[in-house]
């Protein structure tokens, strides 16, 4: 290994927490699918968030090609992704008290809805807030974190809370408190974030759950295709028109 390359490392690294979670989450991984596909089936409708860059995963879910059509993007003025300026704002954002709850109030979420909530750390008052306040609107909640972080950091919630101690089903992403998995004696800081491919795959691994878990149960998964293959448009466009009221990334 003396000769591995940081890219040889690296994809080690990610690999070796790919298989962490496939061997620990399995029984999360299930039962998040089945919720979801619950959900689907009594006429829920499905939500996902994330701040800043796990927001990234939020939105590899939402209008996908091979993804479910009914998850709808809930946004968060500022905080979804980086684009904010400047970016640093966006981190600001996340602790900010009351802001989830006004979110809440002014979104299509309603009780009987499914709310995916993707937070790294779980300890920003934006996420743990986010969670509490669903809840109490009669939403399932499936928080994806590192719970490593909530035996590591202080919470920034006034509670003191996490983002895993309300949720309905807790998957952990394994992800080390900092987020970077190489260290070189020549660079200054750790570096090398895993997050992004942990989380997303993580995600990726509901949402088949939850098609199969559909289709088991008698019930045609609304899924997307891609409109670059023949035919790819016409699908979508049907699978948009039935399930429109259950779609919000349109209007």
């Amino acid at each position: 290994m003396g000769d591995s390359t940081p890219a040889d490392q690296y994809l080690d690294a990610a690999a070796g927490l790919l298989q962490r979670v496939r061997e620990e989450e399995s029984e999360n991984i299930a039962a998040a699918g089945r919720l979801l596909a619950g959900t689907v089936a009594a006429g829920g409708r499905l939500f996902a968030f994330g701040a800043g860059h796990s927001s990234l995963a939020a939105q590899d879910v939402v209008y996908r090609a091979g993804g479910l059509a009914l998850m709808n993007l809930l946004v968060v003025p500022g905080v979804v992704g980086v684009d904010v300026m400047p970016a640093t704002l966006g981190s600001a954002l996340e602790r900010v008290d009351g802001l989830a709850a006004a979110v809440l109030g002014s979104s299509p979420l309603r009780a009987g809805d499914a709310l995916v909530i993707i937070s790294l750390s779980g300890r920003n008052a934006l996420p743990v807030e986010m969670a509490l306040e669903a809840r109490a609107l009669g939403v399932r909640v499936i928080g994806v974190t590192s719970v490593a972080y909530a035996a590591e950091t202080s919470s920034r919630h006034s509670s003191g809370s996490y983002l895993k101690d309300h949720c309905d089903i807790v998957l952990d992403s394994k992800i080390a408190v900092g987020d970077a998995e190489l260290t070189h004696d020549s660079v200054p800081a750790p570096f090398a974030p895993a997050s992004t491919v942990v989380t997303a795959a993580l995600l990726q691994s509901v949402m088949a759950t939850a098609a199969v878990a559909l289709a088991d149960s008698g019930i045609e998964p609304p899924l997307l295709r891609s409109g670059n293959v023949d035919g790819g448009h016409d699908w979508n466009g049907r699978v948009l028109e039935e399930y429109g009221d259950r779609i919000f990334y349109r209007h």
